[in-house]
């Protein structure tokens, strides 16, 4: 359990990148097809980006919902705002 609270930590995340993808897996082992097509999307754009495994963390899997009130993920943020999922 971190100091931080989610919300604070996934604000952090989206800070610490001008793009940043809160995805399930990683960008080298996706785990569902939409965080898959769109780190393809991403990738064949030559877009550099972060990205948060949220199947490694509960507290931000659940808290990327809230705090973006969306129900879904992938969700993708560039500058700080939220794109879409």
């Amino acid at each position: 359990m971190s100091d931080k609270s989610a919300n604070e930590r996934i604000q952090s995340e989206i800070d610490s990148q001008d793009v940043m993808l809160f995805m399930k897996g990683s960008p080298m082992f996706p785990q569902c097809g939409f965080s898959a097509a769109t780190i393809q999307a991403l990738s064949m754009s030559g877009v550099k980006f972060g990205s948060v495994d949220v199947l490694q963390d509960m507290e931000i899997r659940d808290g990327i919902k809230q705090f973006s009130n969306w129900p879904t993920i992938p969700q993708l943020y560039v500058k700080g705002e939220f794109i879409g999922g």
